[in-house]
């Protein structure tokens, strides 16, 4: 079987990779065709930094995006192929059962899940990040930009005994009005400092209080201070006070554990849509291993109509997961919800169906 291994396995990695080289040339000219107007905006943007920048990221991005797709559409393409030319007959009456047929598909899948495991925790981020650098530069308009620029009535435990409360922050300029910063003894205030603006200087990363006021309690006296500008240093950046999922795409999977983590010492409300990017990343690498299953379950059999009907059926059946994909990754996000079990939900159905499929395949 040695023999016959290696050939599954060699084709099968072959059409993996033409199908995904397929699909990337025909994103980036779908992608061109809609930003082209926006290439051309500025006279300065060279095509070397468009590729480098820009086109480069976007490659890794939509090149790690597509390996399921690439991995499920290959599979039913070439084992209808074996299908169609009879090599499966020959296969099974050697008596080959249909477990040990799938060996060569599993170590393809196995390759092909590290391979999308490593670039969905490390890889992919920090493309990300440079990529939509690019994006905020040269492509996004005015109004997007604005989306993340006003953060209103913001509250951030920084200690155990820490609380900060901001009314309004500019993320653009990096000031904020109504700050307020108590410090507490279990129940008990201790001192408690106000200023009518802050702003963050990010050459030292400190922070420049205007007008502000400070009161520290006793058991039997209170103090006040004020002045006009004071320069203090508090453990947060204006990024912490804006919880996007954007933010979670950029940052490798040990910096957002570990940003979870404080998020959550600090006592915000909702991080379900950090939860849902670091979850997403190991479930879809996964999703291999049930949809290799799938695929040669559904063109195992020599079919009327060739490969194009095992085609469709995969193509539809693809959709269907990238769609179930899509809503749990929205309900996942949703305060309150088991982030784990939403973003899983698909692996449990297309798992569940990949094993019908299995035990049907081999009778």
């Amino acid at each position: 079987m040695k023999i016959i291994d290696w050939y599954i396995l060699k084709r099968f990695l072959v059409t993996f990779l033409f199908t995904l080289l397929i699909l990337i040339p025909i994103a980036i000219a779908i992608d061109i065709s809609e930003k082209i107007d926006n290439f051309l905006e500025h006279a300065d943007l060279g095509f070397y930094q468009i590729v480098d920048e820009y086109y480069k990221n976007f490659i890794i991005y939509y090149a790690n995006t597509f390996m399921p797709l690439a991995l499920f559409i290959a599979v039913i393409l070439f084992t209808s192929k074996l299908s169609n030319n009879t090599e499966i007959i020959a296969i099974t009456n050697a008596k080959v059962s249909f477990t040990r047929f799938l060996y060569p598909y599993f170590i393809g899948a196995t390759l092909v899940t590290l391979i999308s495991l490593g670039m969905n925790h490390y890889v992919v981020p920090t493309s990300s990040k440079e990529r939509k650098k690019f994006e905020k530069e040269f492509l996004d308009n005015r109004a997007t930009k604005n989306g993340l620029k006003q953060v209103r009535d913001f509250s951030l435990q920084l200690t155990d005994s820490t609380y900060i409360f901001i009314r309004s922050f500019d993320t653009e300029r990096k000031t904020g009005y109504d700050f307020t910063s108590e410090v507490y003894n279990g129940l008990e205030l201790k001192s408690k400092l106000v200023s009518r603006t802050i702003t963050y200087n990010a050459h030292d990363s400190t922070f420049t209080l205007s007008d502000w006021r400070k009161r520290k309690i006793y058991k039997d006296r209170d103090s006040v201070f004020s002045g006009n500008k004071l320069d203090t240093v508090f453990s947060f950046a204006p990024r912490d006070l804006i919880y996007k999922s954007a933010f979670a795409q950029e940052m490798p999977s040990n910096e957002l554990i570990s940003y979870i983590g404080v998020s959550k010492k600090r006592g915000v409300k909702n991080l379900n849509a950090y939860l849902v990017e670091l979850y997403k990343r190991t479930s879809l690498p996964i999703a291999s291993y049930f949809l290799t299953i799938i695929a040669v379950a559904l063109a195992f059999r020599k079919r009327r109509g060739g490969t194009g009907v095992n085609l469709a059926i995969g193509i539809g059946i693809m959709f269907l997961y990238v769609f179930l994909m899509k809503i749990s990754e929205v309900l996942g996000a949703v305060a309150g919800v088991n982030s784990l079990l939403y973003v899983w939900m698909p692996n449990i159905v297309f798992g569940c169906l990949a094993i019908y499929l299995y035990l049907n395949a081999r009778k």
